[in-house]
């Protein structure tokens, strides 16, 4: 029998390059060869997005249409909506009786994301929601109701994944042998910059190239890009290194990468020059995406038959589980 795998994703805005090579095209690689689910993580998107519901619904369809034009293939993938399983806020329930406050804030990952969010907002420790403190605990619900045994994650995530484990084990050593204890599957592919230097791309920021971004919005986004510092006129030397441009000819595999670098070493290219080779490669690169997105978009009773067979599918999954837990802990009235 295939392993399961779960991994999701937060519906708050569309794909961009850094989900794309970042998680995403693992997904790809994974989905022939495991019973994959896929969760469009909708309640976890709520925990910072709660006072935006409209934002989150239109999300889910436009996400899950975004998913298919990448590859994403239905047939072998279980594409489903986290808030239409109740089973998983059972679990949450459950859980939560299992963690304290004080392990939830040692989590490193939610450290840093609150941390995180204090930066860019200005907001205090007292404005963090239990919802948010606890994406931990949802999360084990997550992996846990489909008997995930390999979740891919990146290496800022295995905290969360470890917390999961911890979890799990407690729940056994109460209840008995009950849940798999799952193991991260660490992305080989590192978080992917932003066009301005940034270590992380993101909506906030300011500084993503999304998937389904115009051939003119390519285009007035990388020539905004930043390059090396110390090159000033055309002919001067420059280390590509440290030019963001030079970093995306070499995600998306330019096969011009070597005569990219060396004229760059050399003063032999200018960066207007340089960009203009990356707006034609990334428009190459996403055109077959954008084609695919401009169907999906044209065909949403397609998009939403995919959420429901992967919703149902899951849902499934989930009743099994449930009731296997609701027996070990002695409450199946």
């Amino acid at each position: 029998m295939k392993k399961t795998i779960l991994t999701g994703i937060r519906p708050t805005g569309n794909l961009h390059l850094g989900h794309y090579f970042g998680a995403c095209k693992t997904w790809l690689t994974l989905q022939d060869n495991y019973d994959f689910f896929l969760e469009i993580a909708d309640v976890q998107a709520l925990t910072d997005n709660f006072h935006q519901p409209d934002k989150i619904n239109k999300s889910v369809y436009e996400l899950t249409s975004d998913l298919l034009s990448i590859g994403i293939d239905p047939e072998k993938v279980h594409i489903f909506i986290q808030s239409q399983i109740p089973e998983i806020a059972e679990l949450t329930v459950f859980y939560s009786n299992l963690v304290t406050m004080s392990r939830l804030y040692r989590n490193p990952t939610v450290k840093n994301e609150i941390a995180q969010k204090k930066a860019i907002f200005g907001s205090s420790g007292e404005s963090v929601t239990y919802g948010f403190v606890g994406y931990p605990v949802s999360q084990t619900a997550d992996i846990t109701a489909f008997d995930g045994e390999l979740v891919p994650v990146g290496e800022d995530q295995l905290p969360l994944i470890e917390q999961c484990r911890e979890i799990v084990r407690k729940f056994n050593s109460i209840y008995g042998s009950t849940l798999k204890e799952p193991e991260p599957l660490l992305s080989k592919n590192p978080r992917i910059k932003g066009l301005d230097g940034n270590e992380k791309m993101g909506k906030s920021l300011g500084n993503a190239i999304y998937l389904i971004d115009t051939e003119e919005q390519v285009k007035e986004k990388i020539m905004s890009a930043v390059t090396d510092p110390n090159k000033i006129r055309k002919d001067d030397t420059a280390n590509p290194d440290v030019c963001m441009v030079y970093y995306y000819h070499k995600i998306i595999d330019n096969p011009n990468l070597e005569t990219v670098c060396q004229e760059c070493k050399m003063g032999q290219r200018g960066c207007v020059a340089c960009k203009k080779e990356l707006i034609e490669r990334m428009n190459e690169f996403l055109d077959p995406i954008r084609k695919k997105k401009e169907y999906y978009r044209n065909h949403p009773e397609e998009v939403k038959q995919i959420l429901d067979n992967g919703t149902k599918i899951a849902k499934e999954k989930a009743q099994e589980t449930i009731k296997k837990v609701k027996t070990s802990m002695k409450i199946n009235y």
